[in-house]
């Protein structure tokens, strides 16, 4: 009976810590994963085309992802839906819309080099 009362206990003690935890933000900037390759093709004779993707490492639903870029530029269009700027060196990804957990949305830019494009602000809906 006590071996019991000690199980009931613990089984209690996990379940409040899940609960508190799920009150709290789950995931952050850091659940989006922001991966870039080289392609391999060329535009005209010096611009790289390189392939973009941003994807929810979140074990929740998340929209409005916001990812800085300084200085970004493409001598190729970017579909906006996908990558669009919303400041001075901010841009908006997939078009604020929800990108689900495991989810992800890939562009392509061409420019001499690559640019370091970083997570800045995400919404998550849980």
């Amino acid at each position: 009976m006590h071996t019991q009362t000690n199980l009931m206990f613990l089984i209690a003690v996990v379940v409040s810590l899940m609960l508190s935890q799920g009150e709290s933000q789950p995931c952050g900037p850091s659940s989006i994963d922001v991966q870039q390759i080289n392609t391999g093709k060329k535009v005209g004779t010096l611009d790289t085309v390189f392939r973009v993707t941003v994807e929810n490492r979140c074990i929740c639903t998340v929209k409005a992802v916001i990812v800085q870029a300084n200085g970004f530029t493409s001598s190729i269009p970017v579909d906006p839906k996908l990558f669009r700027k919303a400041g001075d060196t901010s841009y908006v990804v997939g078009d604020g819309q929800q990108i689900a957990s495991t989810n992800s949305v890939m562009f392509e830019y061409a420019w001499s080099h690559y640019f370091e494009i970083t997570p800045a602000s995400v919404q998550v809906e849980c």
